[in-house]
């Protein structure tokens, strides 16, 4: 399996595990939204991965996407499921079998609305390293 399907399963294990984070989200954490959602929800959204190796060291650099999709609590709601995210993954050590995480960086995240749904969106975008 790649690194980042490892990565992938890593990062959807921490956040599953959490209990306050799975109390925010009743549509859970999916990879892709649905036509009729659950909300507030995560979803995996892109995962871009390049090779980030030495002349030493084989390595990837990935770039992870997660959007929260809430709804009746606005941009509040979302804001309270992107500080726990946050909190869960910003420089967090997850055990990857086989991959060795260097490190896992929160780069930014914004929100907005949705035009069509008046949905609130909040993206965060990370960055990862594995060796």
């Amino acid at each position: 399996m790649s690194a980042a399907n490892l990565l992938l399963q890593a990062i959807f294990a921490r956040l599953g595990s959490d209990a306050a984070l799975m109390a925010l989200i009743p549509g859970g954490i999916v990879d892709r939204l649905l036509p009729r959602p659950v909300l507030p929800c995560i979803v995996i959204d892109d995962l871009e991965s390049r090779d980030y190796s030495t002349a030493t060291e084989r390595a990837e650099e990935h770039f992870l996407s997660l959007q929260i999709w809430s709804d009746a609590n606005g941009r509040r709601g979302a804001g309270e499921i992107v500080d726990r995210v946050k909190i869960l993954l910003d420089d967090a050590a997850l055990p990857i079998a086989g991959v060795s995480l260097v490190n896992l960086h929160l780069l930014s995240s914004r929100s907005r609305r949705e035009a069509k749904t008046r949905n609130f969106i909040a993206e965060m975008r990370f960055r990862a390293v594995t060796e």
